[in-house]
């Protein structure tokens, strides 16, 4: 059987993110509207988003988490346990793939700045998130992201890193795969996958910023 050529923005949040806007109800929407096959829902430090809309039958639901470690933030794909918080990278790395789940460096031109190649190569990531399009300034961090990568040897992802309904879909990662989980991370683990995006929109991020200054004057 022929694979299919999925559209998924691997790095979403909801509202169960500390610093989240998106309901699940309107996670699905806006991702119908951007016309993506999926989702991964990595919200911070919390599985709960993920596993409110994992049965859902509408588009493809990948179970993740973004994990904070004491280096940096881990996307965490396909997994369905929380990952434990605050630990090595090393340490979180094999946590996730106890899980059975997939590894990603997530925004590592951001995060993981003094970390160099040689030391990358022992933390066991399976990807680098190459496309953030939250990120800025948008170009030099898809730059360096994409260098990080390459001398990595490593399967590169995209995902709009949306923390409010709009911002979903600005980037995202074409996947040859199956349409099912564990179909779709041995593809990422493979390489079977390229990141498209641009940065999201200064307007929406402006919208974004109201609601952020409307949640703290409550």
């Amino acid at each position: 059987m022929n694979t299919l050529t999925l559209k998924i923005d691997l790095h979403v949040h909801t509202c169960y993110s500390h610093d989240g806007f998106t309901t699940p109800k309107q996670l699905i929407s806006y991702s119908k509207k951007r016309g993506l096959d999926g989702v991964a829902v990595t919200d911070h430090d919390t599985i709960q988003g993920a596993l409110e809309l994992i049965h859902n039958k509408d588009m493809i639901i990948i179970p993740g988490v973004e994990v904070d470690t004491l280096q940096g933030h881990v996307l965490a794909l396909n997994v369905t346990k929380l990952i434990p918080l605050s630990l090595s990278l090393p340490e979180t790395t094999e946590k996730i793939h106890e899980s059975g789940g997939v590894a990603v460096a997530a925004h590592p031109s951001v995060m993981f700045k003094g970390l160099g190649t040689r030391k990358c190569r022992d933390l066991r990531f399976d990807a680098v998130e190459v496309i953030n399009a939250a990120s800025f300034p948008f170009s030099v961090s898809t730059y360096l992201n994409r260098k990080v990568a390459l001398n990595l040897g490593l399967p590169q992802t995209g995902g709009s890193d949306a923390h409010y309904g709009p911002e979903i879909g600005f980037a995202y990662t074409l996947i040859d795969a199956d349409p099912e989980l564990d179909e779709i991370a041995e593809a990422i683990r493979k390489g079977g996958t390229v990141p498209f995006g641009s940065a999201i929109s200064w307007r929406i991020r402006f919208e974004k910023a109201v609601l952020g200054l409307k949640r703290m004057l409550k």
